[in-house]
């Protein structure tokens, strides 16, 4: 059955999920309180970086399925996707989300649903929402549904992950969770997984967690080799050719909406026996300064006074243009504070949000002392290394083994790899 829908939040997953939802027969009504936002959508034109998210937002606009306004709409179902991020302090900051409950309050009919999607900490729709619901003076379970149902997709992939992950759905009653269940199947195939709120909230949670930890771990396997001349890109490849073992990459660091966050989210609801979480929080967010540091020595050790680096890529992760809690501006901002001279482009972010950005890559490389490259995007993967004619010294910093080491040497390059000491040009000099 067919659903009035209104979707709270119309960022990275709330507007592939409106549209999804429009795209499978559903009326759609995506709020935000981003008014440019709202106008670009309505307009067809897209706020973030997903792909295949044109063509079906176009078709969901064309169709007559998807609206978009800065308030809440009567419908049968509410959706609350917005962000869930940590202060200064690495605290939750909950008030997105009890701003968008209490904003659907007036809206709200008997026999409605109301689904948290964004992940966070648990007991947030007890102790968070619940509070605002029952304003609506309907008894909830009975009258009003709820549910949390995080999603569980990965940037650049969210529309085929939409539809094949299977569906973590935490009701606040069976009930709840079975109206939720009934809801998604119109175009999810994975298996729905029925459980309650809070089990629901700590799930999502674990999951980021757990890829937190093992990517802790991988960059203290990085720091080790890198002291001892092992490369550990090669290393974690032979180790994961063990049948039970899957060790993360290493990298300067961890970004994003998610694995960056949600550990803080288990710290701070109990610091004393989330000791392993908090040290691999502590270790992936030491890592830009690690990052940077390896940098300074490199080129210390080369004589190099002044040195400009040119920093390539700001995105959290490759070929996507989210800069959220990304590593790479942490990488920037401590050259910043070694008084090194920095240039940063990346070419998926269309509007400089840094003061030290271009959107030109040869302004960046211009008589750079060397190439950092800090995020994973397939144009960095493909560069020409006699495209950097420019360059004052010939040599490249990679942080994330994008680049072929070899292509770059044999064009006269010191390449330098994050978690391993040997230089390959130098020792075939030797």
């Amino acid at each position: 059955m067919k659903k009035s829908i209104c979707v709270v939040g119309l960022g990275y997953i709330g507007l592939p999920t409106a549209v999804m939802f429009a795209n499978h027969g559903h009326q759609v009504h995506g709020v935000d309180v981003n008014e440019r936002a709202v106008k670009m959508i309505q307009n067809k034109q897209l706020h973030i970086e997903e792909d295949g998210l044109q063509e079906r937002l176009d078709l969901a606009v064309d169709n007559g399925m998807l609206t978009a306004g800065t308030t809440p709409q009567r419908a049968d179902v509410f959706i609350i996707a917005v962000p869930s991020p940590i202060k200064a302090d690495k605290t939750a900051e909950m008030d997105y989300v009890r701003k968008a409950t209490a904003s659907v309050v007036p809206f709200l009919e008997k026999g409605n649903l109301v689904i948290l999607e964004s992940t966070v900490p648990p007991k947030t729709v007890e102790n968070v929402m619940m509070p605002e619901l029952i304003k609506s003076g309907m008894e909830i379970g009975t009258e009003l549904f709820v549910s949390h149902s995080p999603e569980r997709v990965i940037p650049g992939k969210v529309f085929t992950e939409l539809v094949t992950n299977d569906r973590i759905i935490g009701g606040i009653n069976e009930a709840s969770a079975r109206m939720t269940t009934e809801l998604y199947e119109s175009f999810v195939q994975g298996e729905m997984h029925e459980t309650d709120a809070t089990t629901a909230e700590l799930v999502k949670v674990m999951e980021n967690t757990y890829r937190d930890v093992n990517i802790a771990f991988a960059n203290e396997l990085a720091m080790i080799a890198q002291g001892i001349g092992v490369n550990i890109w090669e290393a974690i490849d032979l180790a994961n050719f063990h049948p039970r073992v899957n060790i993360h990459k290493p990298g300067p660091g961890v970004g994003g909406h998610c694995i960056a966050v949600d550990p803080w989210f288990l710290v701070e609801l109990d610091p004393e026996k989330a000791q392993m979480i908090h040290l691999a929080r502590r270790t992936n967010d030491g890592m830009p300064s690690y990052t940077a540091q390896l940098t300074a020595d490199i080129l210390n050790a080369k004589g190099i006074n002044d040195p400009k680096i040119a920093a390539l890529g700001l995105a959290f992760k490759g070929n996507i243009d989210d800069m959220r809690e990304s590593p790479s501006v942490e990488v920037v901002e401590q050259f910043r504070q070694r008084n090194m001279n920095i240039m940063a482009h990346d070419p998926h972010i269309k509007e400089n949000q840094l003061p030290v950005q271009t959107q030109s890559m040869e302004e960046a490389v211009q008589d750079a002392s060397a190439l950092v490259i800090l995020t994973d995007h397939t144009v960095f993967k493909e560069l020409d290394p006699a495209r950097f004619t420019t360059l004052k010294n010939k040599i490249v910093i990679d942080t994330k083994n994008c680049i072929s080491r070899d292509k770059w040497e044999q064009a006269g390059f010191d390449v330098y790899l994050l978690g391993d000491s040997k230089n390959h040009k130098a020792e075939q000099t030797i």
